[in-house]
């Protein structure tokens, strides 16, 4: 079982984060994994893509030309990387932010309202983890105890108190 991840967005939205979290989940349950980010200059409100592989056997290449799941937090990554899934792949996109479809019929289009979800759970900062929630369920179901662990080893001790806030954004996510 081989997972190509690609995350894409902008600056400040948690693009990295959210790879990073996945790229632990995956070493918690044993998986071989390669996490790579990629981003603009500018940080907040430039560009920012992360690319996760979770696999049972040695990853070959970090590098994600073709993934099987794609999220897009903004329109400009939908319009970018949508037409590199591979065919049968998922695209998860936060509808509050991009105002289209998902123009392919060879996929699974899931359109989540990340951004107003957040905000109106409390957590404004917390769609890519929502989102992330998401795809736990589709992927593999949602294994509260290897999430833990991986947040434990993704949110720093001076944030500690994010813990339980993000483990209920990806609840979230994981019930739509």
């Amino acid at each position: 079982m081989t997972k190509q991840i690609l995350i894409a967005g902008f600056g400040g939205q948690g693009i990295l984060f959210a790879g990073k979290f996945l790229a632990y989940k995956g070493l918690t349950e044993d998986k071989q994994v390669s996490w790579l980010p990629s981003y603009g200059p500018e940080m907040r409100g430039g560009t920012a893509s992360c690319s996760v592989i979770l696999s049972d056997e040695p990853v070959g290449s970090p590098i994600v030309s073709n993934p099987d799941v794609l999220i897009a937090m903004n329109i400009p990554s939908l319009d970018k990387y949508e037409d590199s899934v591979v065919p049968g792949g998922v695209i998860i996109a936060d509808s509050a932010l991009i105002d289209r479809h998902v123009k392919r019929t060879d996929v699974t289009a899931i359109e989540i309202p990340a951004t107003t979800l957040a905000s109106e759970n409390n957590m404004p900062t917390l769609a890519n983890m929502i989102i992330t929630g998401k795809l736990l369920e589709i992927l593999d179901g949602f294994n509260e105890e290897s999430i833990r662990a991986a947040l434990g080893k993704v949110i720093s001790a001076k944030h500690a108190d994010m813990l339980e806030i993000n483990l209920k954004a990806l609840e979230i996510g994981s019930k739509l």
